[in-house]
């Protein structure tokens, strides 16, 4: 195999979901400039136009709520319609509430799994049929360090990452036959929305807790780039016979 044809993506067709900011965009950015067709998914129209907007021709947004089994239908028929074909799914979408169990509403633990597990069930759902009949693909699920060990008041969101962890094994399985690669990259603390965003919750001053996430072996807190590359490795011909693996991307965070 000729090395343009492992490393481009050209003629491919991504499909990111929680794309509008944080990793999910830092993904659609890149798979774009590696030659992708990338379709942004996510529920804010606005932030995600101009995300699509900021990276380009190549970049399509749909609005949905990936919590919604008739929206993901109807954004499955949408991204068909449009190119025929679904080569890459990155399952990026995600939310955390920072309590305990004692301290969660149902409400609370509800959205959690409900964006970050029940999501990328009914996206995959929808999405696996157009792979199939296109000869097959690669799906990308992003889990997290919290995946596979547990963190402190995190209870939802450590649920929820540890079902996408076993669920990627589970479609590995079922859809490898199908010429469909399912795998997961677990990223530590990165430099998102998301992450300011618990300090908020915690009540912790911004600069100290982004000080504090950084205090790992490689001293310095995730970038979406250093997520999106991972994905990229699992979505291109550079990793034709991985899958079910979960490929751990956290300076060190969880050695």
């Amino acid at each position: 195999m000729k090395h343009e044809e492992l490393f481009s993506l050209k003629g491919k067709v991504a499909v990111v979901t929680g794309a509008a900011s944080g990793i999910g965009k830092g993904c659609a950015r890149f798979l774009s400039e590696m030659g992708a067709q990338v379709t942004l998914v996510d529920i804010s129209e606005e932030k995600g136009e101009s995300a699509a907007l900021e990276i380009g021709p190549s970049a399509f947004f749909i609005r949905c709520d990936i919590t919604d089994e008739s929206c993901c239908e109807s954004m499955a028929a949408t991204v068909k319609e449009r190119f025929d074909r679904v080569d890459i799914l990155v399952n990026c979408a995600g939310v955390i509430r920072r309590k305990s169990v004692v301290e969660l509403t149902e409400e609370d633990w509800d959205i959690v799994l409900d964006v970050g597990l029940k999501g990328a069930f009914l996206v995959s759902k929808h999405l696996i049929p157009i792979m199939a009949s296109g000869g097959g693909g690669s799906i990308i699920n992003i889990g997290s360090g919290w995946g596979i060990k547990g963190g402190p008041k995190a209870a939802a969101y450590c649920a929820a990452k540890g079902g996408i962890t076993n669920l990627t094994r589970a479609m590995a399985i079922d859809h490898g036959p199908q010429n469909i690669r399912v795998n997961c990259v677990s990223p530590g603390d990165t430099d998102t929305p998301l992450l300011r965003d618990e300090a908020r919750q915690l009540g912790i001053k911004e600069n100290e807790w982004l000080a504090e996430s950084a205090d790992r072996p490689l001293a310095r807190l995730g970038q979406p780039l250093d997520i999106a590359m991972a994905v990229y490795f699992l979505a291109s011909g550079l990793s034709a016979w991985i899958t079910g693996a979960n490929i751990v991307v956290d300076g060190g965070g969880t050695a």
